[in-house]
């Protein structure tokens, strides 16, 4: 297996793409919760602290361009995204961005439309976020699996929420099938791609996605805590209204009036001010993209997490773990969750012997393969750890 791996790290479109990342001897298969370090961003914020805020200080807002930043970094986030230019906008965080399009959501859909459909395999934060917009727009909260959305919206329902990816298993959901069945219904998309934005083609314009949002802390890269995205899409952004109408948004946000008018753009998305350290640490992150096509991204992905499968499957003591990540490449995302007995205990060895992935209570292993950095030496080394640590004779 590990000659095979040197062929395929050899033929490798993107081999030359993990240079550009701050890296070690550590096999690093978490950054499905937090990319790993692009090489150009230590120096840029370095610059940006001492030039932009040191030297030039107030006059950075304009002169560096940081009045201007949310809306730059989300032209240049939206190839990735499938997105046309004036469409997405960075800033906030995802939950906060989920809020909004939440409520923006149910108020375009309108009075008679008084349910909201949740995935009832959400990430928690979704649901209870999704509750709150439910009591505070006096709508019906009804979750369901996300298989039956399609089915379930009807002339009640205002907005489905839906995850992209289910982030314990690496489900990938059927976002083309869903968004279409929630147009004829008459409602409205708002997806959740915290664990696909990076990873593969999401293509929100060509299949009509309403609303989405995103961090970019994981396979993007941003840094931890980096702002999250969201995208309107444009035959909604003149008439969102945002529950957060911060003065970002303001059409004259200097004008200092009393009365609030949206931009006409999708800033009218913003709120306060950015978190400008953050906003450039990202910009300067994205530069790993460049030349890079997505669809060569998700195709080393599905070669990877293939290979890590067979290797599992090969090394991996019989009955020691069982695989919840689906074989079929059409619902797989870019990670491998294994169901695992004392799963804490498991991640906890392979992190002191240098192949770090992270687990979900109570029995689930996540091991995340970003394909701009990931290897798949990394990932024979990953599965031959696992095999060890699983032994029957293994020191616990």
């Amino acid at each position: 297996m590990r000659a095979r791996a040197a062929e395929l790290d050899a033929a490798d479109p993107l081999r030359s793409a993990r240079d550009r990342f701050v890296l070690d001897d550590t096999v690093y298969l978490d950054g499905n919760s937090l990319g790993a370090l692009p090489r150009s961003v230590p120096g840029r914020i370095a610059d940006v602290v001492a030039e932009e805020w040191g030297r030039r200080r107030i006059r950075s807002w304009t002169e560096s361009g940081w009045d201007t930043a949310p809306e730059r970094i989300g032209d240049r986030l939206a190839p990735l995204l499938g997105a046309a230019p004036g469409q997405v906008v960075v800033g906030d965080s995802t939950s906060v961005n989920l809020f909004k399009l939440l409520v923006g959501a149910v108020r375009l859909a309108g009075d008679e439309r008084d349910e909201i459909l949740l995935d009832a395999d959400t990430f928690p934060t979704d649901g209870y976020l999704a509750e709150s917009a439910a009591r505070l727009t006096g709508r019906r909260l009804r979750a369901v699996p996300a298989a039956l959305i399609p089915a379930e919206a009807g002339p009640r329902t205002a907005v489905a929420l839906v995850n992209h990816v289910d982030y314990r298993t690496g489900e990938l959901r059927d976002l083309p099938g869903t968004t279409a069945a929630l147009r004829a219904a008459g409602a409205l998309s708002l997806w959740d791609l915290c664990h696909s934005a990076g990873a593969l083609p999401v293509e929100l314009d060509r299949h009509g996605v309403d609303f989405a949002v995103g961090c970019t802390y994981k396979y993007l890269n941003g840094g931890p805590g980096a702002p999250a995205f969201c995208y309107l899409a444009a035959a909604h952004l003149p008439r969102f209204d945002s529950p957060l109408p911060g003065w970002w948004g303001h059409r004259e946000p200097f004008a200092m009036t009393g009365d609030y008018a949206p931009h006409a753009t999708v800033r009218r998305a913003r709120v306060g001010t950015p978190d400008v350290l953050s906003m450039l640490a990202l910009e300067a992150a994205l530069e790993v993209w460049d030349g890079v096509e997505i669809g060569t991204v998700r195709a080393k992905s599905l070669a990877l997490t293939d290979f890590f499968l067979e290797c599992v499957a090969t090394l991996v003591p019989a009955g020691a773990v069982e695989s919840l990540t689906p074989v079929e490449h059409a619902g797989r995302g870019s990670q491998v969750a294994l169901r695992c007995a004392g799963a804490e205990g498991v991640m906890d060895r392979l992190v002191a012997r240098g192949v770090v992935g992270d687990h979900r209570p109570p029995d689930v292993l996540r091991f995340g393969f970003t394909p701009l950095y990931t290897s798949f030496a990394e990932t024979v080394r990953a599965a031959v750890t696992l095999a060890e640590v699983l032994a029957p004779d293994a020191d616990r």
